[in-house]
């Protein structure tokens, strides 16, 4: 995935996320625009609520050389672990009509009335 000339190379996509989520390091790594305050908190799994940083609508990010807008917010530290600072979430999944063989666990999106394989792999 890539952000203007610049490459994001360990980015989450997990469904279960209602929101697309940037760290705070990496967009003032890539240079981002400012970003507008957040008009809401972030309910995690476990029920606890965390302030977001902000949020950066219609930023142009790559994937497969395809181009998409979406919104993210802006979290101060990192989504999961160390090695993820981004995460695209079901309103992506949804946006690029990404489908889902759960039998045997392969993913495309569809464009231009084709599917196009995504390279995915478990998160252990």
């Amino acid at each position: 995935m890539a952000i203007g000339k610049n490459t994001i190379e360990d980015v989450l996509l997990d469904g279960g996320f209602g929101v697309n989520i940037i760290t705070k390091q990496l967009k003032l790594r890539l240079g981002l625009p400012k970003h507008k305050l957040a008009p809401y908190n972030l309910r995690r799994a476990d029920q606890t609520t965390t302030k977001l940083v902000g949020l950066i609508k219609n930023l142009r990010i790559y994937v497969h050389d395809i181009f998409y807008i979406t919104t993210f917010i802006i979290f101060q530290n990192n989504v999961v672990d160390s090695s993820y600072s981004m995460l695209l979430g079901r309103p992506w999944l949804r946006d690029v009509k990404v489908a889902h063989d759960r039998g045997s666990n392969n993913k495309g999106m569809r464009q231009f009335e084709q599917l196009q394989s995504l390279s995915v792999w478990e998160v252990k």
